[in-house]
């Protein structure tokens, strides 16, 4: 990348964060040269670029002003965008959107994917033909490539913010995410059952989502620090299409996790049916097998085994999510979060 388009990018990536506001000044162009430290007509060329494309325009004898290019920032409306909404954690998290951006006088306009392109890729359309102020939206199936994200590319063109929360897609740049740190915490469920004594480890996580390769990156480090081999078998991979179909009796199950005595789960869903698939097999829960997943969930509670389960503790994603997206709207700075697990140790270990 050339000097002038690195400051361009650079630039560009600042004012759709929100560190500064429509219709401010950019800093002057001896400040850029201070900032990036290259010459004053890597600064203008740049500028060019930003001025090209829409985002600035100079004023003579001003300055570069940032063009209001959102024609709904005033209509009061933030598209919110989930994979489900009345299922799992998602009912608490969105409560914790509605509370911020009703509070902030913002109308909510609520659409779920069910975690399928073609449905996003619908919201977004219709996004497009009615605009709104700003959207929260958690990526769908981002471990895989995904043909929407020229749709969100527009979108930031036209001067819409963006923050996603639970995931994102790691090719798209500008927008801001707050997401749980799921490598960490796969690491730390399997720290944790070694001190308890269990070596012999399986996994179960979700192939289609990038939570669930980041918490089997955490869950394969951790073994492997430890010196202990782990046979691809002991890892069962499923998708949105495929969960239902984990448990059945056609599954199996037992031949990956039946001579193991723990298994590390992707969620607290997971786990739940784990449990009473292993019961329902002659297997006692912890003392055959122990079961850990990720959550927290009520789920966790229902289970007939309450089920140990990684914490946000009382830290809600779709509530900070809110937070920075209302700040990007009122032209405050705003910075992507990566929100920590705490471990809350139940029966099922």
């Amino acid at each position: 990348m050339k000097k002038y388009e690195f400051v361009a990018k650079s630039l560009s990536e600042k004012i759709r964060e929100g560190q500064f506001a429509d219709g401010a000044f950019l800093p002057t162009e001896e400040r850029l040269t201070q900032m990036y430290s290259v010459s004053r007509q890597t600064v203008r060329k740049a500028l060019s670029v930003l001025e090209e494309n829409d985002i600035i325009e100079k004023k003579q004898g001003s300055g570069s002003v940032i063009k209001i290019n959102n024609p709904a920032a005033d209509s009061g409306k933030v598209s919110v965008i989930a994979t489900y909404i009345d299922e799992y954690i998602f009912p608490g998290q969105l409560r914790g959107v509605e509370e911020v951006l009703s509070k902030n006088n913002f109308s909510v306009i609520l659409s779920a994917t069910g975690n399928r392109i073609c449905s996003e890729r619908r919201i977004l359309e219709d996004i497009l033909n009615d605009p709104v102020a700003g959207i929260l939206v958690e990526g769908t199936k981002t471990a895989f490539p995904n043909p929407n994200t020229g749709l969100y590319e527009k979108l930031i063109r036209l001067g819409v913010p963006i923050v996603f929360f639970n995931s994102f897609y790691p090719g798209l740049t500008g927008p801001l995410y707050v997401c749980a740190d799921n490598r960490r915490g796969g690491y730390e469920l399997v720290t944790y059952l070694l001190s308890k004594g269990r070596r012999s480890i399986a996994s179960i996580f979700k192939a289609d989502d990038i939570q669930g390769h980041e918490r089997y990156a955490g869950y394969i480090s951790a073994m492997f620090d430890n010196g202990i081999f782990v046979s691809d078998s002991k890892t069962i991979w499923y998708t949105t299409e495929t969960k239902d179909r984990i448990f059945d009796e056609t599954g199996n199950i037992l031949s990956s996790v039946g001579d193991a005595n723990a298994v590390v789960c992707y969620n607290d869903e997971i786990a739940y049916m784990l449990i009473r698939y292993l019961t329902a097999c002659g297997k006692k829960v912890p003392e055959d097998i122990a079961v850990v997943s990720f959550d927290n969930s009520s789920l966790s509670e229902m289970s007939p085994i309450k089920i140990t389960s990684l914490s946000y503790d009382d830290m809600n994603i779709g509530t900070i999510a809110a937070r920075k997206l209302v700040d990007i709207l009122k032209g405050r700075k705003a910075s992507s979060e990566t929100i920590p697990w705490k471990l809350a140790e139940k029966e099922s270990s």
